[in-house]
Order: structure tokens, then sequence, then C-alpha cells
């Protein structure tokens, strides 16, 4: 019985995959991300590959791109509010003023991107890679950053209220004006 569910499950989640929104093409191009309104829920035409798409503004909330290449991607404005990407690489993708709250980043590759004003209150970055991301003015409130690697990155002026950095990697990473009320520092200790 536990293998005809195993069945369904990644049957359901490969029509999830390859489900639709209108417009978006092959990998690589330049245009709009739609001809119209996109669909509530449905991943782009181009998932699971991505690379260099432009989805700015698309709703992709509570979207499965467990995995996606998303490089150069650009997201900014996106709704992925609740959207699993675990494990999804995003180098270089462009999610400033994104909506990710409640999404599941865990071990999602976000080396040099861009999450100006980003909203990620709530969701899970464990094990993420953050390396020279701008998180400037980003909302990481309650986000679980837990032993991800944030080397470099620009945290000025983001709110990590409530934030848990447990073993998170913070080399030469800039917190100038950052909110750290109550946020779990690397170490463990509670910032006051």
């Amino acid at each position: 019985m536990m293998a005809i569910h195993s069945k369904l499950l990644v049957a359901v989640t490969v029509s999830v995959l390859t489900a639709g929104v209108a417009g978006c093409g092959g990998g690589g191009t330049t245009g709009p991300a739609t001809t119209g309104p996109a669909t509530t829920g449905m991943a782009p035409d181009c998932s699971p590959d991505c690379h260099g798409e432009n989805l700015r503004d698309a709703d992709l909330s509570g979207v499965n791109l467990q995995g996606a290449n998303l490089i150069d991607a650009n997201l900014s404005g996106a709704n992925l509010k609740g959207a699993n990407l675990w494990a999804a690489d995003m180098t270089d993708a462009n999610l400033s003023d994104a909506n990710l709250s409640g999404a599941n980043l865990w071990a999602v590759n976000l080396n040099d991107a861009n999450l100006t004003n980003a909203d990620l209150n709530g969701a899970t970055l464990k094990r993420a890679f953050l390396s020279r991301a701008n998180l400037t003015r980003a909302n990481l409130a309650l986000a679980n950053l837990r032993r991800a690697n944030l080397t470099n990155a620009n945290l000025n002026g983001a709110n990590l209220k409530g934030a848990n950095l447990n073993d998170a990697k913070l080399t030469d990473a800039k917190l100038t004006d950052a909110k750290l009320t109550d946020a779990t520092m690397p170490d463990g200790t509670v910032h006051e």
C-alpha cells in the first residue's frame, strides 16, 4: 500500500511541476512572464528549468518548485508565499520586493541574489546559501536561518526580530541598522 501512495505522490508532484502559467516560454527568454494574469498556485511553463526567466510579479503562491533551476531569474515582486523551493538554485536571482513569507527555502542556493525589501517572514532558510546576497531592508522576522551561510551578505536595515540564526555563518556580513530583538544568534544566545 505504501508503494502505491509513493507513486501517487510522485505523479501528483510531476503534474504540479509541469502545469503551466501562460507565457513562460523556454529557458532564457527575456520577454514578459505572462500574456495575461498568472494562474494562482500553478508552476510556470518553464518549471523545473527557469534559468533566466522573467517571472516578475507572478503569483506562485504555494507552488512546488523543489530543486528548480531559477538561476538569474527575475522574480521581483513575485508572490511565492508558502512556496516549496527546497534545494532550488536561485543564484543571482532578482527577488526584490518578493513575498516569500512562510516559504520553504531549506538548502536553497541564493548566493549573489537580490532580496532587497523581500518579505521572508516565518520562512525556513535552514542550511541556505546566502553568500553575498543583498538582503537590505528584508523582513526576516521569525525566519529560521539555522546553519545558513550568510558570508558577506548585506543585511543592512533588515528585520531579524525573533529569527533563528543558531550556527549560521555571518562572516563579514553587514548588519548596520538591522533589527535583532529576540533573535537567536549563531552562538545560541538570544539578542536583547
